[in-house]
C-alpha cells in the first residue's frame, strides 16, 4: 500500500484537509507547520481521528536520505525537515507529496514516487555540481573557486 508522506508545503497547500486519506509525516515538519492558526482545530482533529500520523524516520533510511543528498549536491539546499521526510519515504515505500525541488530531485534519483502540489515539478533530475565562470574549474562545495577566488556557481547535471 502506498502512503502519502507530507511535507511542509503539502500542509499549506491544504493537502491533508481536503482529503479523506491518511497520511504520514515527521515531528519536525509537525513542528514547524502547527502554527497554522486557520487550520489548527483541523490539525488537532487529522490527528485525533487518525489520519495524520507523526512517525520518525529509523536510523539507517536517515542515513541513506543524507548520502543520497549529498550525492545529487542537494544536500546544502535541505532542512532537517526535507531530510526526514526523504528519509521516512525510503523507510515505509510511500509517496512523498511536495513542491520543493531539492525533496524530488533527491526522491527521483532514489527512484521514489514524488507528487507536486501546486507546480508542475521537476522536469529534469540529476546531480549538482559548483563550477568556477572564471577558470571554468568544477568543485565539490564551496562559495568560492580555490584557484582563482571567483565566486563559485551551481549548475544541474542531468542524469
Amino acid at each position: 500500500m502506498d502512503f502519502r508522506i507530507l511535507d511542509a508545503s503539502a500542509f499549506y497547500a491544504g493537502v491533508p484537509f481536503g482529503s479523506a486519506d491518511d497520511c504520514y509525516t515527521t515531528s519536525l515538519v509537525f513542528e514547524e507547520i502547527k502554527h497554522i492558526k486557520k487550520n489548527q482545530d483541523a490539525l488537532g482533529t487529522l490527528l485525533e481521528t487518525n489520519r495524520l500520523k507523526i512517525r520518525e524516520p529509523d536510523k539507517e533510511s536517515t542515513i541513506a536520505a543524507v548520502k543520497a543528498a549529498r550525492d545529487t549536491g542537494d544536500y546544502q539546499q535541505l532542512s532537517k525537515q526535507d531530510v526526514s521526510i526523504i528519509a521516512l519515504c525510503i523507510e515505509m515505500n510511500g509517496e512523498i507529496i511536495s513542491d520543493d525541488f531539492a525533496i524530488s530531485n533527491v526522491a527521483r534519483n532514489l527512484g521514489l514516487k514524488i507528487s507536486p502540489i501546486m507546480t508542475q515539478g521537476i522536469i529534469d533530475v540529476g546531480k549538482w555540481v559548483h563550477y568556477c565562470p572564471g577558470c571554468r574549474t568544477n568543485h565539490t562545495s564551496g562559495n568560492e573557486c580555490p584557484m582563482c577566488g571567483t565566486p563559485l556557481k551551481r549548475k544541474l547535471l542531468k542524469g
